[in-house]
């Protein structure tokens, strides 16, 4: 990519930050909390963009001074130290303007919410449950991993262990923007535990990973929302059982229906419900943009298609195996403690790769 290209672009962006900057300064922004917040967050997510954009035009200025000192100077052994630092600088080129087609690419202004995330059980009868149960283990881990803070809002357990149905709130810095790569349906090849002759067996589980939406992405009207209350389910004392403390909440128009049941508080619940009331129908419109980048793209990395077969984790083998970038790896247990983190980078740099070829910056 030619220099005066890439100049151009970081240059655009640059003017962007700085009339940012002075919009979010001004009083009638300031008085205006939805515009506010979604100025402070472009202003935030341009600044690591004009970083780069100092880094670069440095770098192309000391070669240009390393060049023209070279032209003029006459001294041999200061020439040959000129040349040491030209070929220093003349190598950090490339890898930064690498850097910085990554970050002109257009971000997904979901990437930085945070995440609910479903796990379902899908075909396998009580070994699809059970898998359930470690797929959620398994996300658990590799969010405590990231500090990441979780919470279950609902859940229905497996008749012989694990889960049916199981919703986890994930909170913390960037959480959709790399839980979203694990959307989809999850396989597993072993021995069950209700098998008695020892077959293996194919199960399958179900992730969705949505973001989480906040009170100024959607509205919700109260007269569009019939309220139930009913006992919790579940550990928690005999309180659960004699308080209707569970909340489930009725979108009339769309027929969302949501549920949450935090087994002491009426009010914490209805507060998590809400949330995810509104996750869900902000997400109605959200798959429609996943839709048109599925129909672009052929890798499905980060498409949000719950249909498609993502991943496999044969136990006989111990091995796992990413389908969208045919990526196997042969260390199923320490991915099933939540080491996914080597999955995840490489899904990205497939995406990114795709991503440049479509904008045309490579």
């Amino acid at each position: 990519m030619r220099e005066n290209l890439i100049l151009e672009k970081l240059q655009g962006v640059k003017d962007r930050f700085e009339e940012v900057g002075n919009l979010i300064s001004q009083p009638d922004i300031i008085n205006d909390m939805k515009r506010y917040v979604k100025l402070n967050k472009e202003y935030k997510s341009l600044e690591p963009v004009v970083n780069a954009y100092n880094d670069y035009k440095n770098l192309l200025s000391n070669i240009s001074s390393a060049k023209e000192f070279l032209t003029s100077e006459k001294d041999y052994e200061l020439r040959e130290m000129a040349k040491e630092e030209l070929d220093i600088l003349l190598e950090q080129v490339t890898p930064l303007e690498e850097e910085i087609k990554i970050l002109l690419l257009p971000a997904d202004p979901e990437d930085d919410k945070n995440a609910v995330v479903e796990i379902r059980a899908g075909t396998g009868g009580d070994e699809a449950s059970i898998f359930a149960g470690d797929l959620l283990r398994m996300y658990t881990k590799y969010c405590e991993s990231k500090g990441w803070k979780t919470e279950v809002s609902n859940f229905t357990e497996g008749t012989a262990g694990g889960y049916k149905e199981i919703i986890l709130n994930v909170s913390g810095e960037g959480v959709y923007g790399i839980l979203k790569y694990e959307s989809g349906v999850h396989r597993v090849q072993r021995v069950p535990q209700t098998e008695t002759q020892g077959r293996v067996h194919t199960s399958a589980a179900t992730m969705a990973v949505l973001p989480e939406a906040d009170e100024f992405d959607i509205e919700i009207k109260n007269e569009d929302v019939k309220r139930d209350e009913y006992c919790s389910s579940g550990p928690g004392g005999q309180s659960v059982n004699t308080t209707y403390s569970a909340i489930r909440l009725t979108h009339i128009p769309t027929g969302i229906v949501v549920t949450c049941q935090d087994q002491k508080s009426k009010l914490k619940n209805l507060d998590k419900a809400m949330s995810e009331l509104r996750t869900r129908l902000y997400n109605l419109e959200y798959q429609k943009y996943l839709a048109d980048i599925s129909s672009k793209r052929k890798t499905m990395v980060s498409t949000g298609d719950r249909s498609a077969k993502i991943r496999t984790y044969n136990y006989p083998q111990g091995r796992v195996t990413d389908h969208r970038i045919n990526l196997t790896l042969y260390n199923l247990q320490s991915i099933m403690n939540g080491e996914i983190q080597e999955i995840i980078d490489k899904l990205q740099m497939a995406e990114n790769a795709e991503r440049l070829k479509e904008s045309g910056l490579n």
